[in-house]
């Protein structure tokens, strides 16, 4: 199979054509509403199977998509991305919470009630081996939109199935061939043809190229940006590599155990994150610069493992962690807030803005051994924007209560000036 040309050379760069997007998704209408998104997996144990406890895959989700944009969505492995975008295609039921498609609260919608909604909302399954039926066709998984829904596409299925395979750059002809006989980047292919049938307005794509070698993963990438931008699709992307989703979306959700502890615009989260454990992702981004070979890392360590989602930290999730937590981060849950346009953070003491807990300053004990892990640099950077941004938020604040004082001088000089 020939690959488009432009594909084949492209590496995943820092800057994409979604950044224009993202200064007009506020003018869009929104597409998808998620309000207190919950849900907990139950544990049982006995003969009885009495229920013991829960897993907290999703703990308390708020955040909306928009018309034509990409929403992407990052986090450790097990911090409930993938829950998430099941909850949200409806393949899962909420514990708890409110999910909205185009205004219409499709929550706990049944079977019946969810399938003329398929058309509309579909999913790009993240294991492209194990999402296609190996006893069946490529026509006849890529068809069966199709015969589920009752649509009869014109000039038939047949043909609708050859011109999606066209779409997603495969062969046509290779209609009557099975799962086995094709790679995984071309299974994939295939899972994105099946998801666009029926025209959906909504894709999720669960992590759609983590299974696949680096060398395809750009070209799966660029088909995505470039069917988005054929067929108006909007987008939330799953994924765990940063540079993949710093060049697909124009929102990032940063999710740490359950909860979303960070939302901004793509180029304000990359330059200047304001959540610790952002700043942590961040870090572990490798720079390709020869000339930092021999440069100090100033990579974030963080300490141990992720806390058991069955019984999560109370306060901020964060806290065991982060080198700034303090008592309240151990007591007070910090709620997703604006601190700047277009970026909400959960966090008592964000990085680059003013401390939200001034009053709060004598660090945890697991915060002092998480410093240990922190590079110098890092903690001394952390400390200075912190107070540099403050500082400059109380100069402005000082200048604006002068302001009307001196426009009021302005407009009696003319006064003055005729008398």
């Amino acid at each position: 199979m020939s690959e488009n040309p432009k594909d084949a050379a492209v590496t995943i760069p820092a800057q994409s054509t979604g950044g224009e997007a993202a200064g007009k998704s506020g003018d869009r209408e929104v597409l998808l509403k998620v309000s207190g998104l919950q849900k907990h997996f139950p544990i049982k144990k006995g003969l009885l199977q009495r229920q013991v406890g829960a897993v907290h895959a999703v703990d308390g989700l708020d955040f909306e998509v928009r018309a034509g944009e990409t929403l992407g969505v990052v986090g450790e492995s097990g911090c409930g991305k993938s829950t998430m975008g099941r909850l949200i295609t409806r393949l899962l039921e909420p514990t708890a919470g409110k999910i909205e498609f185009e205004g219409k609260d499709i929550t706990h919608l049944g079977v019946g009630g969810m399938r003329p909604l398929r058309r509309d909302v579909q999913m790009i399954f993240q294991d492209p081996y194990s999402s296609l039926n190996p006893r069946h066709t490529i026509g006849t998984i890529v068809g069966a939109p199709f015969k589920l829904q009752g649509v009869e596409p014109e000039g038939g299925i047949k043909k609708e199935v050859q011109r999606l395979l066209s779409v997603v750059g495969l062969n046509p002809e290779h209609y009557n061939r099975y799962p086995h006989e094709f790679s995984g980047g071309q299974r994939q292919r295939i899972g994105i043809a099946r998801a666009l049938a029926l025209k959906p307005k909504l894709v999720v794509a669960d992590e759609p190229v983590s299974a696949l070698d680096v060398s395809i993963q750009a070209q799966v990438v660029n088909l995505l940006d470039d069917l988005q931008q054929e067929l108006g699709l909007t987008y939330v992307i799953i994924a765990h590599d940063l540079s993949v989703v710093r060049h697909v979306s124009d929102r990032i959700a940063v999710m740490y155990l359950g909860k979303i502890v960070e939302l901004a615009d793509r180029d304000a989260l990359y330059k200047a994150p304001m959540h610790p454990y952002t700043k942590a992702l961040m870090s572990a981004v490798p720079i390709p610069d020869p000339a930092r070979k021999s440069a100090k890392s100033e990579r974030i360590l963080l300490q141990g493992d992720v806390p058991s989602p069955i019984s999560p930290p109370t306060g901020c999730r964060f806290h065991t962690r982060c080198w700034k937590a303090t008592q309240i981060c151990k007591t007070t849950e910090p709620k997703l807030v604006e601190l700047k346009p277009g970026q909400q953070v959960a966090c008592h003491h964000p990085e680059n803005f003013e401390d939200q807990a001034p009053q709060d300053t004598v660090l945890l004990t697991v915060a002092k051994a998480a410093a240990e892990l922190v590079a110098d640099e890092v903690l001394a950077e952390s400390a200075e924007t912190s107070a540099a941004v403050a500082a400059e938020v109380a100069e402005t604040a000082a200048s604006e209560s002068e302001a009307p004082a001196d426009e009021a001088g302005e407009s009696e000089a003319p006064k003055g000036a005729q008398d």
